[in-house]
């Protein structure tokens, strides 16, 4: 394997860093030029940026890495790229002075190092001395008073949060690992203004030899940038802020995958990504809100109130957040607005399925197993519908549709919360329907050994 372009042997600074006890001083990691304060990368460390980045109450970042030598990342369409025990990746967060001119300078507030090691990415926080010429190691994390001019040229305030070493994995944490979450063939498939020119980066690794196993960009997943409508449509850029704000936890190997909201912009079930889904559990978090997305009406969609907030009972992301970012709630307001047929759920066919009309099981499950919920089905046949075959692990899930189930004991009550229960000619199966022309769910006590086809009607 070629060693990445521009690395020599690492400096002692570099051994250093990779010891069991962290250095204290950021300059010990031999990452910059100098002190760090120019933010220049240090000979075979890569600078790198994202299509769409993560919104850090208007902070400037500036992205690194640093393989040993010798060693290459592997590529993945799909998850973070895996790289070698040894690996450095360092994100910087800055203040402009001015937001409308760069010239004026910036003020250094923290850098994160994520490190590979054996055991796995261990991130810790490093924060800038007021004369911005070196960065101490606090695992308490901390807060920053900050002011600058926007780019509207009003003068703004903000007292940052600089998270803990432990709420890193807050954000990181995919199942019961911590792992990178911009080094992504998606966010990174872009061109970037290197030393030597402009190049794509994947291309540019894969020349360098910090990547192995990557296709031309061409065929490469990509991202859209979420403030460039050349990039992409506006729910291709709606969906790209989504992911890189909220996917880090909300995706099916997630902190909060019990939600069974998935926003990673590969989701291609309507109700998976929000639409006209329920959430797992109401209280401050929904505003008083039915639904994550309520097509035509954010002003209905609890996505849309959870953004707009800086309560820390109800606001999202949960960590990290002091500010609104006013821009990207504006985009996402616009696609949610954008959506035709306000009140119904996106992308479910008009009619069911054929199946729906000839399938014994499918009949069984509505006719002889139980009685008809009103205003959901007509007959055997589903007026609007969309099914799966579900194969739960237990009483109660249904995770891609959220429908309610109640357990046994709960059954023999008269309601599933707020939900309507249908009873049926067997006393171990039930419906809980909310409303007339919400998500039905059909139970029975023997789910392992009976899977049924479930019908989500509108």
């Amino acid at each position: 394997m070629v060693a990445l372009a521009g690395c020599g042997s690492a400096s002692p600074q570099a051994v250093q860093a990779t010891s069991q006890t962290p250095p204290e001083r950021l300059s010990q990691y031999g990452l910059f030029v100098g002190n760090g304060g120019s933010q220049e990368p240090a000979e075979g460390v890569i600078p790198y940026d994202l299509n769409s980045a993560l919104f850090s109450d208007y902070a400037l970042k500036y992205r690194f890495l640093r393989l040993p030598p010798g060693t290459h990342a592997t590529y993945s369409d799909r998850d973070a790229f895996e790289f070698p025990v040894g690996t450095m990746i360092a994100k910087t967060f800055a203040y402009p002075r001015d937001a409308r001119d760069p010239t004026l300078g910036r003020r250094l507030i923290e850098t994160r190092i994520l490190e590979r090691k054996s055991e796995g990415w261990v991130g810790l926080p490093y924060i800038w001395n007021a004369e911005q010429t070196e960065a101490t190691l606090e695992l308490a994390g901390g807060t920053q008073d900050v002011e600058w001019i926007h780019g509207d040229g009003k003068p703004r305030t903000n007292n940052y949060i600089i998270p803990n070493a432990n709420q890193c994995k807050g954000c990181h944490k995919a199942g019961e690992t911590v792992t990178p979450i911009g080094p992504k063939a998606r966010h990174l498939n872009r061109d970037f203004a290197y030393s030597s020119g402009v190049e794509n980066q994947l291309e540019h690794w894969t020349r360098q030899g910090a990547l192995s196993g990557a296709p031309p960009a061409a065929q490469a997943p990509k991202l859209a940038v979420w403030d460039d409508p050349k990039s992409g449509t506006l729910e291709a850029r709606a969906r790209a802020w989504l992911e890189i704000n909220c996917a880090h936890c909300h995706n099916p190997d997630g902190p909060a995958r019990n939600s069974g909201l998935d926003l990673l912009a590969s989701q291609r079930n309507p109700t998976a990504f929000g639409i006209s889904k329920p959430p797992v559990a109401a209280g401050r978090g929904s505003g008083g809100r039915e639904f994550d997305i309520v097509p035509g009406q954010p002003d209905k969609s609890i996505l849309v109130f959870r953004i707009d907030s800086t309560d820390a009972g109800i606001m999202m992301p949960e960590l990290g957040k002091r500010l609104v970012h006013k821009e990207g709630l504006a985009l996402v307001r616009e696609w949610i607005g954008a959506m035709a047929d306000p009140g119904k759920t996106a992308a479910i066919p008009r009619s069911a399925p054929a199946e729906a009309q000839t399938n014994p099981r499918a009949e069984a499950s509505t006719t002889a197993r139980g009685s008809r919920p009103q205003g959901a089905l007509d007959g055997n046949r589903y007026r609007d519908g969309r099914h799966t075959r579900v194969v739960p692990t237990h009483h109660g899930e249904l995770p891609q549709y959220g429908s309610r189930h109640e357990s046994p004991h709960q059954a023999r009550s008269s309601t599933c919360s707020n939900w309507r229960l249908i009873r049926t000619a067997n006393p171990g199966s039930r419906f809980c329907v909310l409303g007339d022309r919400e998500r039905v769910g059909f139970s029975s006590p023997r789910w392992d050994a009976d899977p049924l086809k479930v019908w989500v009607v509108d």
